[in-house]
């Protein structure tokens, strides 16, 4: 058994160095999962030791059909500022005098890769361009892609674009709030408010007004992306199927339909509540009544009080009733600019009696209260079922005259432009890389080329693992109790399998040698006449065995020649132990001096051999 647990323990320390090995491992690779990297960011070689990472940075160009493209790394061309002004804002701040550069990333710079900041704080911005070509809502997929990066984190502000509808009278020059757009998307926050837009304006078929649909919530924390300071990437996508999906860092955090997870809903409902209906005088929503028939008890006393003094109560000794629990302060003093006449006497203010400090008590004793067995509080009458019940009162529903039924939502108004019209009071909010496509295989490879390399360049930027977990700890500080449960349990494991078991006690009475009790000296004496009598008696027995054998014959006569040997040779050898025994004993005496102690003695078992 105890040979099977070595073998365990040896197994459990192979395998568990083995994960280490590959945890450390995978760690060290810090392997970056972007879908059809560029073969160059793939093999890029990524140094640990280094404050940064040496990439070659190429801009990105798209691969396919676009829409519209911007890196930022060249002339800012085609991008117009705002010149008006925000209505129903005070003068002061109507202005979109908020100011933009083109700057590389401050952290995880990776060196020729610019982009479009925002720079003024409680200021607001707007600028805006125009398209390649026009986007139309017909049987291709709209994909709209762009970077963002809190480099200050957020503190309130947005950094979502518009796609501003086609009309006649665009003028980028004049873009504002009230510019009219197709689709709203990206984050935003304020407070504790973390957001992630996805607006579309829809076009009433009956009135011909647009009404805001907003999607739904994602069910995902945002809360990581406007606070680690890194370069995330955020993707819409709508389809001709009429749903929609939006990813953060290629990964979807929310998905769903346009006809059902838009609030309000696209399409109104068939009926809604007559407005002209009431509800009637004696109509009864009460499901509980007082029961008629109850009658308060006789013995029901309303005035009893809830609390009474505890007649039980004895004041603690050492109480001392003529002792104020507040004095003055001896060691206060009458501000200099005291005014009586203006401010009154000056009186010292009042701290804690010090001789209440080591008493139970100071001032008037009072009894304590307590809860009165008697009272019963207020009568009320127990309530049953109301027989007159009729439900809760709605109105009744009549026909919608405002209904229609769009069953193809995603044929929305053309779009002919993008802007950033934005209020912030955190500034460096950086915006790069925007694609407007149709081809999830173009949208992918632009973003290998520009945030794929921004996200190598961070992670291998970032802190060892170590840092991290602290980190997380000091944001979710349940995350120490799993780590020490995580370290305890293999500990404990190796513990309980691979220490050495404690000897049972059968196993020490199996292994002990049989050791008499301490004796005394009549004890010994008496065992010694015991010995010497079964030595009489063994001696006696060999001799009648052995005239019994020489009537067996002449065959015998060699039997009983060894069996004589063997009795001489008991003899013999029950003679010395006799002596030995007695030098034992005479031993055992001289050693105990002429005291009455106790003494221990070699019990030694004899075995004929026969």
């Amino acid at each position: 058994m105890h040979f099977q647990w070595d073998w365990l323990c040896l197994g459990a320390l192979i395998i568990s160095s083995v994960t280490a090995e590959i945890e450390n491992e995978e760690t060290l690779d810090a392997d970056v999962e972007v879908e059809d990297f560029d073969k160059q960011s793939q093999e890029a070689d990524v140094d640990r030791d280094k404050s940064s990472l040496e990439v070659v940075y190429q801009t990105p160009k798209p691969t396919g059909e676009v829409y519209f493209t911007e890196t930022f790394d060249g002339v800012l061309a085609g991008w117009v500022l705002s010149k008006t002004k925000k209505e129903d804002t005070d003068d002061n701040i109507a202005k979109y005098d908020g100011r933009w550069e083109v700057e590389e990333l401050k952290e995880n710079t990776v060196p020729g890769d610019r982009g479009l900041v925002l720079k003024s704080v409680a200021k607001h911005h707007a600028i805006s361009a125009m398209l390649t070509k026009a986007f139309i809502f017909d049987n291709k997929p709209l994909i709209v892609q762009y970077e963002v990066n809190f480099q200050e984190g957020i503190d309130c502000g947005g950094a979502y674009i518009k796609l501003l509808s086609s009309s006649d009278d665009l003028n980028l020059e004049y873009f504002f709030d009230k510019t009219p757009y197709t689709i709203m998307f990206g984050p935003d926050k304020c407070g504790e408010d973390y957001k992630l837009h996805f607006i579309f304006r829809h076009k009433n078929p009956k009135t011909g007004e647009y009404d805001e649909k907003h999607a739904k919530r994602p069910d995902v924390d945002l809360k990581k992306f406007y606070l680690d300071k890194k370069t995330h990437l955020y993707t819409l996508v709508l389809k001709p199927d009429d749903t929609f999906e939006m990813l953060i860092d290629q990964s979807v955090v929310s998905k769903g339909s346009l006809l059902e997870d838009m609030v309000p809903p696209v399409n109104p409902p068939k009926e809604i509540e007559d407005p002209s209906d009431k509800k009637p005088d004696d109509w009864d929503e009460r499901p509980k009544i007082p029961d008629p028939n109850a009658v308060k008890p006789d013995d029901w006393d309303e005035d009893e009080p809830s609390k009474i003094e505890d007649s039980d109560a004895v004041k603690p000794e050492g109480w001392l009733d003529d002792e104020p629990q507040y004095v003055p302060d001896p060691n206060a003093k009458k501000p200099k600019d005291w005014d009586e006449e203006m401010d009154g006497e000056w009186e010292a203010p009042q701290i804690p009696n010090p001789k209440c400090e080591t008493a139970p008590g100071c001032g008037h004793w009072v009894r304590p209260m307590k809860n009165n067995p008697n009272y019963k509080g207020k009568w009320k009458a127990p309530m049953i079922d109301n027989p007159n019940y009729q439900g809760i009162w709605s109105p009744r529903k009549i026909p919608n005259p405002d209904y229609f039924e769009d069953l193809h939502p995603f044929e929305m108004t053309t779009v002919s432009a993008v802007g950033l019209e934005l209020w912030s009071m955190t500034s460096d909010i950086y915006f790069d890389n925007f694609i407007i496509c149709s081809e999830k295989e173009v949208a992918d490879r632009w973003a290998a080329d520009g945030w794929g390399l921004k996200k190598l360049v961070a992670s291998a930027n970032e802190p060892g693992m170590f840092s991290q977990l602290v980190t997380a700890a000091e944001d979710h500080p349940w995350l120490w109790v799993l780590y020490i449960l995580t370290l305890a349990l293999p500990v404990g494991l190796g513990v309980l399998f691979c220490w050495p078991a404690k000897k049972t006690d059968e196993d020490i009475d199996f292994k002990k040698p049989d050791i008499s009790k301490p004796i005394t000296k009549g004890e010994l004496k008496q065992e010694r006449e015991e010995l010497e009598d079964d030595e009489i008696e063994l001696e006696e027995k060999e001799n009648e065995d052995t005239a019994e054998d020489e009537d067996e014959g002449e065959g015998g006569e060699d039997i009983d020649e060894e069996e004589n040997e063997v009795a001489d040779g008991s003899q013999e050898g029950g003679m010395s132990n006799k002596s030995g025994s007695e030098d034992e004993m005479k031993e055992a005496d001289e050693s105990t001096g002429f005291g009455d102690g106790p003494l221990k003695s070699v019990r030694k078992r004899r075995v004929r051999k026969d």
